[in-house]
This record gives C-alpha cells, structure tokens and sequence, in this order.
C-alpha cells in the first residue's frame, strides 16, 4: 500500500500564499501531486498536517471549504490505492498519481454526465438526452460554470441548490425534476462502483406535486374558436394548433409537430407517443380536415404545416414553433378572458375536464392527467376499444 500525505509548500515570495500538495510514497519512490488550493502559512499546521483557521478570519468559509476538499482528495487517492492494490498487479506512485487525475477529467459530474447524454443520443433516446442536457444547464447555472467531481456532491450543495431554485420562483416540480435527474447521474457512478454513496439528495424534494388543473370550459373553447383572427395570421395559426390539439384528443405538440402523411389513412391517424411509444389510433375528423385546408400542403413528410423545410434542425425548429404559439397563445387568452397561463398543454387537460363533464366514464378517458402516474394512464388507455374513444370524442366537438 502507498503512503498517502498532505503537504505544505510555503511561497517564495513573503506574505504569498503558498501552496498544499500531496505526497506520495510507494515502494519507497516518492512522488507529489500538486493541488489547486492556496493558503498562507498561518492558515497550516504543520505538526496535525492540516489546513486551520479561526472563528474571526474572514477566510473560514473558504478554508473549511479547501479542508474539505483535501479530504475527498485524499479520499480518493487512498481508495485508488486500494484498487490498484487489490488486483495483484504491480504499480507505481506515477499509477496512482495518473488515475487520480483521469479520475478527475472523466468523472466530474459534468464530464460524466456529458458522457451519459452523448451515450443517450447514439441510443435514439433524443427527447431523454434533451432533458438531461436541460438539468445539466441548469446545474451549470448554479454553480456558476465551476465543476465538481462526483464524490464532493453533498446534501448540503443540494439543498443550496433546491434553495437557488426556490430564490428564483421557480415551481417544485421543475426543480424536482432536475433533482430527479441528477440523482438518476449520481445513483449510475454509484452503480459504477466509481463513488460510494453519500446520500446528497436525501433532504431535498425528489417527489410530484399534484398541480392545479389548466383546464378551459367549452363555452371558452367555442369563444376561441369563434374569434375572427384572419387579420393576424401568427395569432390565427396559435389558435388553429391549439384547437388541432384538444380536436385530437389534447394530442401533445411534439406528437402534432412529428406527425407523417403516411399515419393518415382510411379516416384514421395511427401514431406513437413519443413519451412512452404507445400506440394511439384517433379518427380523422371534419373539424380536422377544414383546420389542415387552410394552409398550403406541407413540403415535407409531416401531416401539419409546423416543420416545413426539410433539411433544416427539426426539433429546434418544433422548439421555436411551440415557443411562438403558446407566446401568441398568451395574447389570445387576454382576448377571451382568460385568466390562466394558456398554452398548448391546456389543450390536453381540456379534453379530459371536457370529457369528464360529458359523463363519459373514467376508464374511456383515462383521467387524461388525473391519475398520481402515468402508468395508469397507459394501462387504461392500452385495454380500450379505440372506436368508444372516438365517440367520446364526437361527442366533445358536437358540443362546439
């Protein structure tokens, strides 16, 4: 086994911070890695080998905090030490010395989640890999573009995090969101055997709110649906995507946006929802049809005029679409009286309200977003005769 020490090399200069370094000694060849930290020769104990302060130095959060650190350094280098060591294979203090700093350039939890989106990618998993780019960007923010390795997550930084959020309005399902992300990275390098698990998300929100429903009532529909917005062709296009989506059973935008010629057929649309690839078959309806009449027939492959130039950064260019209606979205709200953020979404959650008041029993409309998950929802929807849905559905647009 290596000898594994915290040293101190005092400035050259006088009054300079000098700096800390570990030595290493193996088979009696001693070798040192140098470390970022700095400190003043006051602020080292040589006789205990460790960084001190004082209850009065305006340094104690920033000497605690390199404490630390050279903690889970030395953390680190002993448990190196211990693999290399338990192979059987010879090495060296320069071995120990070289994995600690690949350690440290893979297994950062930006390098290592950079890693995870990249493997999300090459795997088809696009949508996922953009959420966990989402909760990296976000993480990024935090910390103010300063990396961390995986080992020096602690509860507290979470909760510092959860707390950043929270300073910021925003809700508790967004920030558990990216905590859920970032726990799902921490618990795979547990998983890895690269970290052993410290328990950081342990006193932070990971759960899901129920959230107050963004359902519209029919009569607000039908006064959407009524409003004379041929003067403004962005507006008209906003409620036009919006009315597609509750006409398609509150059918999300992505699944609008992506939807091929091709899945049209026989009066029917067939499509699977890129969240959870289940199959959704929905009859093609009037209403539908005169919606798609108003624009020029789509150059590309897709049903609906919102990707239309091939070639170009579709999911970027549905990002922007969806970006842009739920904007004018906001505009058309205020000239209907609505009170609630109107957005795409609430389309989906006004079908269901909308299906819900008509009597159309549970099982038919799964709740639409009302079950605590999910799977519920998939598991309703899945046992469905699709023909009783969309009865359930003409029933809705009759009412408009």
């Amino acid at each position: 086994m290596a000898s594994i020490k915290v040293k101190f090399r005092p400035s050259t200069v006088a009054d300079h911070e000098g700096t800390i370094y570990y030595q290493i000694i193996h088979e009696r060849k001693v070798r040192q890695l140098l470390s970022d930290y700095r400190v003043y020769p006051s602020e080292w104990d040589e006789s205990r080998s460790m960084v001190i302060t004082t209850q009065k130095s305006e340094r104690k959060s920033f000497i605690l905090s390199i404490r630390e650190r050279i903690r889970w350094d030395v953390e680190r280098l002993t448990k190196i030490d211990r693999k290399l060591n338990a192979n059987g294979l010879t090495y060296t203090a320069d071995d120990v010395i070289d994995e600690f700093n690949r350690y440290a350039n893979e297994y950062s939890l930006f390098n290592f989640m950079e890693s995870i989106i990249v493997k999300l990618k090459q795997s088809g998993k696009v949508r996922t890999s953009e959420t966990y780019k989402s909760a990296l960007s976000s993480f990024k923010k935090f910390r103010q573009d300063e990396d961390i390795m995986l080992d020096c997550l602690t509860s507290e930084i979470m909760e510092t995090y959860e707390a950043w959020h929270k300073g910021r309005g925003v809700a508790p399902n967004t920030i558990s969101f990216y905590t859920r992300i970032l726990r799902a990275v921490y618990n795979r390098a547990v998983e890895d055997d690269i970290i052993e698990n410290r328990n950081p998300f342990k006193h932070v929100y990971t759960g899901v709110d129920k959230t107050v429903k963004r359902a519209l009532p029919l009569p607000v529909i039908k006064k959407i649906k009524a409003l004379d917005l041929s003067l403004n062709a962005s507006l008209d296009f906003a409620r036009n995507m919006f009315l597609m989506s509750f006409y398609l059973r509150g059918m999300s935008f992505i699944d609008m946006a992506f939807l091929k010629k091709s899945d049209l057929k026989n009066g029917y649309v067939t499509y699977r929802r890129r969240k959870t690839g289940q199959q959704l078959i929905i009859e093609w309806t009037k209403e539908m049809q005169m919606i798609l009449d108003k624009y020029p027939e789509n150059a590309t492959d897709y049903l609906l005029p919102i990707i239309k130039n091939p070639g170009t950064n579709e999911r970027c260019t549905y990002r922007n679409m969806g970006y842009n209606i739920n904007h004018n979205l906001k505009k058309i709200a205020q000239m209907v009286g609505v009170q609630i953020p109107l957005t795409l979404y609430v389309a989906r959650h006004s079908w269901a309200s909308a299906a819900k008041a008509k009597g159309i029993p549970l099982s038919v409309i799964s709740e639409g977003m009302g079950h605590d998950s999910e799977a519920t929802t998939q598991i309703y929807l899945a046992s469905l005769d699709t023909s009783v849905v969309d009865r359930a559905n003409s029933l809705i647009l009759k009412s408009l």
